[in-house]
């Protein structure tokens, strides 16, 4: 085990923050308690020998230790020093340290998670002014994980996702804290050609997720932070960091932050120094539009950033009534706001979800993602993986009841379709011939959505899923308050509500209603026309 100390004695005082959010950090940072460090995995065998998929799903046990406790109790210890907060985040890495030895169980298993702690531990130590010189117990974890992320860095590579950003991330943030210069050019460097390869100029991220997007933009905050502090070498690629925050500000609902469910969503807040939750992505947003381009996403009180010492600037425009980015566009009008999955598929999808429709209506999600499910559920609910990231889980067309493509593995289809962009919206070619072409258009509080089909099937499915509320099911479609949907196709439509499936948060399931117009050939045009707000005068 580590020798203690980790952590600085403190005595800095804490900035000038809102009542409600000292209260909140100091009734969070009591609540905090040691956990179950392994779950259902065994501690001793060697981390890379451990199956992480028979046992259970290990992204829980993964979140659980990737010691985001350390951040809030520095910041409860700044509010109040005399309160035993950072004996308690001593007692944390000690009794984790002693039940986690280097390298072995399934905490070790995974280098983008040993970057997730030396990132968080790095944010604690700088939160409480320690960071140009860590304790000898920070020290030697800070080097333990740098030793482990720099062990695998072909798989961190191979996953073109998160896993190569936050690795090098971490890598580059040992360098800095331990002042090795070796991890720190390396970290660098990769850092770099991670951003360069993996966030195009406009800001879309290789991963279609809004989830793992903001995970990306917190990752890139605190290793700017301390690049800042620890005199790091300039990013070359700090443009993409830029871009992507732009990209996220577009998609998150300005007055609760809440985003869509594109993509994988793992529910993490990483370095959630506000406390706002995985549900609540403007702080996140606020402190990467302060670091990366000097503006603001209109929150000059956001807590999280007064902790960094972090000013605002000026306040970033309000999205185009209509704009194009690589996997996804989009069009605002009348208050509410659509966004369409698209092409190209340079890398893996994650889900079955081409052409999927996401419709908001102000804060509401009118037309909504499934969400994920879990990504290694329970034996009894084995169901929700395939079903979440598939096909019916998408306000798409499934022909045949089919994917879009077929699944290689968990987490990898093969056979992506062919994709191609419309002036008004996208299309795409399957392995089997079958084509879809959908365009939006918006008409104020009226949009349009129309599907052109063709190829070899027998039968197509139009799903539509629904925020929950009291829909009244219509030959041609469905009503409530919040809404209006009428279906026409050349060739018979059964149009019926059923009960579905969606996943407001990791490892959560509830009923959902959805809107399911199914026809057979030799139909090729399906139009939805959706009314905002419904008029009960039809």
């Amino acid at each position: 085990m580590p020798p203690g100390p980790f952590l600085p004695a403190g005595g800095i005082a804490a900035p000038a923050v809102p009542g409600w959010h000292r209260d909140a950090v100091l009734a969070r940072a009591a609540a905090a308690a040691p956990a179950d460090w392994h779950g259902p995995f065994a501690a001793a065998p060697h981390a890379l020998d451990l199956d992480l998929f028979a046992p259970g799903d290990v992204r829980p046990v993964w979140e659980r230790n990737r010691w985001a406790e350390l951040p809030l109790l520095a910041q409860a210890a700044r509010l109040d020093p005399a309160a035993g907060h950072l004996a308690r985040a001593e007692a944390l890495l000690a009794g984790w340290a002693a039940r986690n030895p280097a390298f072995r169980g399934p905490n070790w298993a995974c280098g983008q998670e040993a970057a997730l702690r030396a990132l968080h531990l790095g944010l604690a130590l700088a939160l409480l002014g320690a960071e140009r010189a860590p304790p000898p117990g920070a020290r030697a974890l800070l080097a333990l994980h740098g030793r482990r992320i720099a062990a695998t860095p072909a798989y961190a590579l191979a996953q073109d996702n998160n896993h190569a950003v936050s690795e090098a991330a971490g890598l580059l943030a040992c360098g800095l804290l331990l002042g090795e210069a070796g991890w720190t050019r390396r970290g660098a460097a990769r850092l770099d050609a991670a951003l360069l390869r993996l966030v195009a100029p406009d800001g879309s991220f290789a991963q279609v997720s809004t989830g793992y997007h903001r995970l990306l933009l917190d990752v890139l905050a605190v290793t700017e932070v301390l690049r800042r502090r620890l005199g790091g070498p300039l990013p070359a690629a700090a443009d993409r960091a830029a871009a992507a925050t732009r990209w996220l500000h577009r998609l998150a609902e300005p007055a609760t932050g809440a985003m869509p469910r594109l993509g994988h969503q793992d529910g993490s807040a990483f370095a959630d120094l506000a406390l706002a939750g995985p549900d609540d992505a403007r702080p996140s947003l606020e402190r990467a539009a302060r670091l990366f381009g000097g503006g603001s996403v209109g929150l000059a009180a956001e807590p999280g950033c007064a902790w960094l010492g972090l000013a605002p600037g000026r306040v970033l425009p309000p999205p185009p009534a209509a704009w194009v980015g690589e996997g996804l566009r989009g069009w605002h009008s009348g208050g509410a706001r659509a966004l369409l999955r698209t092409g190209p598929l340079r890398f893996r999808p994650g889900q079955a979800d081409l052409l999927h429709l996401e419709l908001w209506d102000g804060p509401l999600a009118l037309l909504r993602d499934g969400g994920s499910g879990a990504y290694n559920p329970p034996p009894t609910e084995a169901w929700w993986h395939a079903h979440f990231t598939g096909t019916a889980a998408h306000n798409t067309i499934a022909f045949d009841g089919e994917d879009q493509m077929p699944r290689v593995t968990r987490f990898l289809f093969s056979h992506w379709p062919a994709m191609g962009v419309l002036p008004d919206g996208a299309l795409l070619r399957d392995r089997r011939g079958r084509r879809h072409a959908r365009r939006v258009r918006a008409e104020g509080r009226r949009w349009v959505v129309e599907d052109r089909i063709g190829g070899p099937f027998r039968e197509a499915a139009l799903r539509w899923r629904l925020a929950p509320g009291p829909w009244r099911a219509r030959p041609d479609g469905v009503a409530g308050p919040a809404a209006r949907l009428r279906v026409t196709a050349d060739a018979p439509i059964q149009c019926a509500l059923e009960p579905g499936w969606e996943s407001p948060g990791y490892g959560e399931v509830r009923p959902a209603p959805v809107l399911v117009v199914r026809v057979r050939r030799p139909v090729t045009n399906l139009t939805t026309v959706i009314e905002l707000p419904f008029s009960t005068l039809d």
